[in-house]
């Protein structure tokens, strides 16, 4: 009996785990953090999309002496591409302009980690959007490979 119950309290904490990553993609980085971010920026602005803006929560943290890893959140997007998208769900807007995650972990490996597009597909019942969702879903792959390069 006492197995048992400790095979059901692993289970609720792996499947817990699991769970609170759904909808994320993750890509290793080889760069620091602060490069990847750069490189990251960089890239975006070179294939023309608007950089909304550059949010470093571990610069914040220590502005309230804090910390944290670091940690920054890239702000993204096209209108001519997330607006097809607020068509089909206007509630899609909650995740828009895209977002990217640069962050470290506990082993000090970089991350970058964006929102699955057809997480953002199920969650919002977008209908009719395959089209600019598979974009979306390639441009994310694409721009966080060469970023983690």
């Amino acid at each position: 009996m006492k197995k048992i119950i400790i095979f059901a309290l692993f289970s609720f904490f792996v499947l817990g785990y699991a769970q609170a990553s759904e909808g994320l993609i993750s890509v290793e980085s080889k760069h620091s953090a602060k490069q990847t971010a750069d490189k990251f920026a960089s890239i975006v602005e070179k294939k023309g999309l608007t950089l909304f803006a550059r949010i470093d929560h571990q610069k914040n943290a220590a502005g309230v002496d804090l910390t944290i890893r670091s940690t920054e959140v890239i702000i993204f997007g096209n209108p001519k591409v997330g607006t097809p998208i607020m068509q089909c769900s206007q509630l899609a807007a909650i995740d828009l302009p895209q977002k990217v995650l640069i962050w470290t972990d506990a082993d000090n490996k970089v991350w970058l980690t964006y929102n699955d597009p057809e997480y953002m597909k199920q969650r919002h019942d977008l209908k009719g959007c395959d089209k600019v969702l598979m974009k979306v879903s390639t441009v994310l792959s694409g721009l966080t490979q060469a970023a983690a390069k």
